[in-house]
């Protein structure tokens, strides 16, 4: 299929309009690259993306969460009284939650490996293998996800390393988010319904 353009982009995705002319052709570049290629794909791609990422607006995890959000998100590692100790502190609620996790060895590395991207990688061994297969030092510069054509791109390498694709071809568009989301098909994603509705536009865009 031709390259995306940025009315398709923006009726895909509308909350996108003050980034769309940065993201475009890095998400252009991303998708040729990893070959998501087809009307399918694509849909599929934003969708998640867009999702992710608030619409290509977040590109770094917002850990600033309330004590009763803490407690709905990660119901096994947040009492009442946990969660009061620590709601509000981004750092220490980081600490708790990813350290000792995705390779998260050292001290302050769930703080400094937090989610980055448009598909929020998150750990340092993911943040690792995608500077391996993106030649970028992102163990030394975890920041670079930050930057739109690299967010893109390592959204995209993920995507395809871990099989997106022939998922979205096989119209396996909730387990697309479950594996994002819990890193295995089979699973309600968070947030599946918003997914579904993106994806579902995009389908219409793309037609």
């Amino acid at each position: 299929m031709p390259p995306l353009i940025e009315q398709q982009l923006l009726q895909i995705l509308p909350n996108a309009r003050p980034v769309a002319g940065i993201f475009l052709p890095a998400l252009n570049r991303a998708m040729a690259r990893y070959k998501i290629d087809s009307p399918v794909r694509v849909a599929a791609f934003l969708a998640q993306v867009g999702h992710e990422s608030g619409q290509l607006r977040n590109l770094v995890e917002n850990l600033n969460y309330s004590a009763d959000a803490l407690v709905r998100t990660w119901p096994s590692r947040f009492t009442a009284e946990s969660a009061a100790a620590c709601a509000r502190q981004p750092e220490k609620i980081a600490s708790i939650v990813y350290s000792g996790r995705m390779g998260n060895t050292r001290p302050g590395d769930g703080w400094r490996f937090r989610g980055r991207g448009v598909l929020q990688v998150t750990g340092r061994a993911n943040y690792a293998a995608a500077g391996a297969g993106l030649d970028l030092p992102l163990e030394d510069q975890p920041q670079l996800l930050e930057q739109p054509e690299h967010a893109a791109m390592s959204a995209a390498w993920w995507w395809a390393k871990h099989g997106l694709s022939e998922l979205a071809d096989a119209g396996r568009f909730q387990d697309i988010g479950s594996v994002i989301n819990t890193g295995k098909p089979g699973r309600v994603p968070h947030g599946a319904a918003e997914r579904k509705a993106l994806y579902d536009r995009a389908l219409k865009v793309l037609a």
